[in-house]
């Protein structure tokens, strides 16, 4: 097979009629230009270009070779755009991890149409509250909810996380509103579910507050659960609870005091080099979909 760079140097050559101007075109010098014409024309056997001082023209054999050669690079022009157009679409099978309430609750419902505008793509949806390696495991990329940390993978910020302190209506008309963060030594209050302190932000600067309660629990789901029936309080994402806050089943406790504002919602995907469209796709639709205001927020 002959060598595509040849090819392409024989078809500028008799479409700037020179080998000097064909030359400057491509940035080589008329000796290059030349020499591979040259050593095209011996791996054919025949030649192609009649030669003078001032010009260069087609030897009969030269002519139909260059209509063939136009045809050939033309085809690969038209591949290449072929192949630019289809690396736009999401094709495949995509595999995506994301936390189980957080995928439940605002990834399920909101796939349809996520889908319908990709109909090239097959989506396998892995709900785990465990932190994934995604590339030992072979994930394309993963929704994870947190701070920021220093990683080799690319993160994409997809939406801020509000996280309060809340309550029921039954068990504020029982113990009390509380006026400050010292009173809730007074109160039953439901520990998060890996036990780590509850991180504040309040108007005397940052606070940790160690919650002590009668439940201790490894589900997540079931200290959101215990709060809505009145256990106790608990710090919740609103994303979690925005539906019992704007029903009425909790109500928010020391509005002065949230969470750490440093939490978000990220996707996580291995480069972002020669990012696939089924990727770029998925990023975006959610980026777009919660934004900087997320519809949880009202």
């Amino acid at each position: 097979m002959q060598d595509i760079g040849d090819l392409e140097i024989f078809a500028r050559v008799v479409a700037t009629g020179g080998l000097s101007a064909a030359a400057r075109e491509l940035g080589l010098s008329p000796a290059v230009v030349s020499k591979r014409l040259k050593r095209l024309e011996e791996r054919l056997g025949t030649r192609l270009l009649q030669r003078t001082t001032r010009q260069v023209s087609l030897t009969e054999t030269g002519q139909g070779f260059h209509e063939r050669v136009v045809a050939i690079l033309s085809g690969m022009e038209e591949a290449e755009a072929f192949a630019a157009r289809r690396s736009q679409q999401a094709r495949g099978l995509l595999k995506v991890s994301a936390p189980t309430s957080f995928g439940r609750m605002h990834i399920a419902p909101n796939l349809k149409p996520f889908m319908g505008a990709n109909p090239g793509l097959k989506l396998q949806l892995s709900l785990s509250d465990r932190f994934v390696d995604i590339v030992a495991e072979g994930f394309d990329v993963a929704i994870r909810i947190g701070e920021l940390g220093d990683s080799s993978l690319v993160a994409r910020r997809l939406a801020p996380v509000r996280r309060i302190l809340c309550a029921s209506p039954d068990y504020i008309a029982r113990h009390g509103m509380p006026e400050n963060i010292d009173a809730l030594a007074d109160h039953h209050c439901l520990p998060p579910h890996n036990n780590e302190p509850w991180r504040l932000e309040s108007p005397a600067g940052p606070l940790v507050y160690r919650p002590d309660g009668p439940l201790m629990t490894n589900s997540s789901e079931v200290i959101r659960e215990c709060v809505i029936a009145g256990l106790g309080i608990a710090l919740r994402s609103t994303w979690d609870i925005s539906g019992e806050l704007r029903s009425g089943k909790l109500i928010q406790v020391l509005p002065d005091c949230e969470g750490s504002k440093s939490l978000a919602v990220f996707a996580v995907y291995a480069s972002r080099r020669f990012l696939p469209a089924k990727i770029r796709v998925f990023v975006d639709y959610w980026a777009e979909l919660f934004g900087p205001r997320p519809y949880w927020e009202g």
